[in-house]
Order: structure tokens, then sequence, then C-alpha cells
């Protein structure tokens, strides 16, 4: 946690200073809270377009999903992804913003949320990646004219250019995967950062009340 003192507070009887400290440990919970609990339209339609990671063989599926509604499907999808994403991250800097802002200094938490959107970020271009990787389809598969080439090299080319394909789409995959789980160990962190900021609430509430007894 920060240490971020006010000049103008110095001054304050401590039943003012521990009601602002009550205050700020509540409005960093709702912060967080609303943090986590940011509507999930974007994971939502990202699943639409990545349950093709989940099938056993991961070159196959995305094929079936174009034929429900062919590129206008997948141009909405994409429409939809952008939107319900920029709105996401509209709000996420919103919170960056009120965390970092003196009133609650915790330009720590801050950063934490900035780093689950850099990974929302990432996960989101290596989605597209791989979308744009399965409507393109395998090289070999792809129809082209192969005039002027012999049938051995041409076979020789097929293979080294789905090589190549295999690779990167694996890569994209293994990156969204990577990108989930750093996502959710920072999740995580936020969720344990509101149950520290609880258990100080309820510290604060003990001493106040145990105060008031002795007073």
């Amino acid at each position: 946690m920060e240490n971020c003192e006010k000049t103008e507070g110095k001054d304050q009887d401590d039943k003012v200073m521990d009601v602002d400290g009550s205050w700020r440990s509540s409005k960093l919970i709702d912060v967080l809270r609303s943090f986590l609990g940011i509507p999930t339209k974007e994971s939502r339609s990202l699943l639409k377009a990545t349950e093709v990671l989940k099938s056993p063989n991961p070159f196959l599926g995305f094929s079936e999903y174009m034929v429900s509604g062919g590129d206008s499907t997948y141009q909405e999808l994409c429409a939809e992804v952008t939107a319900e994403f920029s709105d996401c991250s509209k709000r996420v800097l919103e919170m960056e913003s009120l965390l970092a802002d003196p009133d609650l200094c915790r330009g720590d938490l801050s950063a934490l949320l900035k780093a689950v959107q850099e990974q929302e970020k990432h996960k989101l271009r290596l989605t597209a990646q791989i979308q744009v990787l399965k409507k393109a389809g395998r090289p070999s598969e792809q129809l082209v004219s192969h005039e002027g080439c012999s049938r051995g090299l041409q076979s020789m080319k097929d293979a080294e250019a789905d090589a190549a394909y295999d690779e990167a789409l694996k890569g994209a995959i293994r990156g969204v995967q990577e990108a989930v789980t750093c996502i959710n160990e920072h999740l995580e962190e936020v969720r344990y950062e509101i149950e520290a900021l609880k258990a100080e609430q309820l510290e604060e509430l003990l001493e106040r009340s145990a105060a008031v007894k002795i007073g």
C-alpha cells in the first residue's frame, strides 16, 4: 500500500481521521468490486469466436462456424467485440484514475487494473489473429494456381507453408491461453486486496467500538 498523507489532514482529530480511513477503504472496495463486476459481454462474444480452441483438433471448427452466417456474421462479431471492449476499456480507465487520485492514493492498484487491461488487449489481438488464420485456411487447402510448378516442388512448398501456418496458429492459441492465465492471476490479486480491505475495515470498527466503551 502506498503512503499518501494529506498535509491538510494532519490537524484533524482522531475521530475524523478514523471516519476518513473507513470511507477510503469502502471506496476502494467499491471500485475494485466494480472492476470485477464489469459486464462480461466482451468475454461472451470472444467465446463465440474461440470455441474452436476447445476442440481436440484446433484446425477444425471455424469453417463450421462460418457456415452459419458467412462473412457477414464474422464481420458483425468483430464489430461487436470491438465496441464492447472499447466500452470496457473506458470504464477501466475511469477506475484507474480514481485509484490513482490523492483521495485514494493506490497507484499500485491502478497499475494492477492497467496490467489486466493490457492482457485483455493482447488476448483480443491474438484472438483476431486466430480467426484471420482460420478464415484463410491452411495454404495447401487454398485454391491457388500452381501453373509452372512441378508436383514434387509444389508439394514441398505446400508442406513448408503448412508448417509455418500450423506454428503461427499454435503460437496464437498458446498466447491466448497464457494471457488468460495472467489475467486470472491478476484478478485473484484484486480479490485478495478486497478481502484485506474488508479486514482493515473490521479492525477499525473494533478499535472505534473499544474506544467508545472506554470513553
